[in-house]
């Protein structure tokens, strides 16, 4: 009996190895900081003076918002070669991409802390090389929403993309409101912002979510067809 109990327990423990090691590293099981606003993430900095712990996604447009009595506001982000004043207005504020999975030490005067950037990972979400998306194109006829800025749309965009800046998505996601059921592809330039959207696309009850995972630039590199 004690032999069978010892194997099962061994078993059970190789078994829990094998699903933390073979399960994709990413969001659905870390606490995302902050808070979607404008396309951006914003990362509220707490007064008290503690260590600052912040989880975002890969492609995530970070914004720090600080108490407005805060004087000591120097960011220094040395991963991204970032050392700049943090305004008190955060429409003032410039946003820090986050491209690249990992973790990146930070300080913001004297204060110490990290932001783990992770992978958006969700059921029915899916990230397509340019080649899969064009599959996906011919043989699905799927909505092409485009989230960049109106100029950057008519500078040259996928065939028949409707146009939505990511900046501007969240308020006008009704627009939207008959493709729920619908497979929607969303695109970029590099596949940051197009991350955001797919975020906020998912939290809006959106069933079928690709993300041209490196956007239009990767896309028209490999010779295929462009609007202008």
């Amino acid at each position: 009996m004690k032999r069978h109990r010892s194997t099962l327990a061994l078993v059970l423990t190789l078994a829990m190895a094998f699903w933390a090691a073979v399960s994709p590293a990413g969001a659905e099981s870390a606490a995302i900081s902050g808070r979607l606003e404008g396309g951006y993430r914003i990362l509220t900095v707490p007064s008290a003076n503690t260590p600052l712990r912040f989880t975002v996604y890969r492609g995530d447009y970070v914004k720090f918002e600080l108490p407005a009595d805060d004087a000591d506001r120097i960011l220094t982000l040395p991963a991204l070669d970032i050392k700049q004043r943090l305004p008190h207005r955060l429409d003032e504020a410039r946003h820090i991409t986050m491209r690249h999975v990992g973790v990146l030490p930070f300080t913001i005067g004297q204060r110490t802390g990290t932001i783990e950037v992770v992978d958006f990972r969700r059921p029915n979400y899916r990230e397509l090389t340019a080649a899969q998306a064009a599959d996906m194109i011919a043989r699905f006829d799927p909505l092409i929403l485009d989230v960049r800025t109106p100029q950057e749309y008519k500078a040259g965009h996928l065939a028949n993309a409707m146009l939505l800046p990511v900046q501007v998505l969240q308020q006008n996601i009704e627009r939207l409101s008959a493709h729920r059921e619908r497979e929607i592809l969303i695109y970029c330039a590099t596949g940051n912002r197009s991350t955001v959207a797919s975020k906020i696309l998912m939290d809006g009850g959106f069933k079928q979510i690709a993300n041209l995972r490196h956007g239009i630039v990767d896309w028209h590199r490999r010779n295929y067809p462009v609007v202008r």
